[in-house]
């Protein structure tokens, strides 16, 4: 069943019509057991379709581990955002990012194809700053309407520092991990692990407890 009908379907193109460079979706899945694959196949391949700049490519994460291993993609599906050299700059989305997540997923496109904002100056220093590597994961359900905000300011401080890493975690695809970092309310923001905040958070909050490592 398709995701988008004409209506947003020419919407998307027109926002996708503002790419500056190419960008590939690299996808991995696995064979066997994975509920959402499939669906996020599908979803991948109508994206695809809507730019000539889009490019998805498809990966088995056992079949392809290095590769795997270079993006730190553990989970699938896994949806990582590459620019147009095909370099992987931090961005990555576990679990298909539908529902509200499409304008997180939609941004982190036009973004890593150069289509980005200025990050104000004040924060931008701090963002140099950081130069130990730093995990930001983003929990989310599809329905929470505040989780993308906080999916976009992960994502913004992985463009803006080579060390910072920002991952979308679909709360409910991957219930493991959920329940190890004990999510009860999403957005739900853990940072390498340890460091914890709850709701749509501004930078500066990011910024203050990645400070802490």
């Amino acid at each position: 069943m398709k995701m988008f009908n004409s209506e947003i379907e020419n919407q998307l193109k027109e926002v996708f019509s503002k790419m500056v460079n190419d960008v590939t979706i690299a996808l991995f899945t696995k064979e066997g057991e994975c509920l959402t694959c499939e669906e996020t196949r599908g979803y991948m391949q109508e994206v695809e379709a809507l730019n000539d700049k889009i490019h998805l490519k498809e990966y088995d994460i056992n079949k392809n581990q290095d590769l795997a291993k270079a993006y730190n993609v553990e989970m699938v599906p896994s949806i990582v955002i590459l620019n147009d050299k095909e370099e992987y700059l931090g961005i990555k989305f576990n679990g298909i990012p539908a529902g509200h997540e499409i304008n997180s997923f939609v941004p982190a496109i036009l973004e890593v194809s150069g289509n980005q904002s200025a990050v104000p100056e004040n924060l931008q220093s701090r963002i140099d700053n950081i130069s130990k590597p730093t995990n930001i994961k983003v929990f989310i359900t599809l329905s929470c309407p505040h989780c993308p905000g906080a999916v976009q300011k992960a994502h913004k401080l992985a463009l803006s520092n080579k060390f910072i890493d920002a991952e979308m975690i679909e709360a409910q695809t991957f219930n493991d991990i959920s329940n190890k970092f004990n999510v009860s309310s999403v957005p739900k923001i853990v940072i390498n692990d340890q460091y914890e905040l709850i709701g749509d958070q501004p930078i500066e909050a990011f910024l203050t407890e990645i400070e802490k490592n």
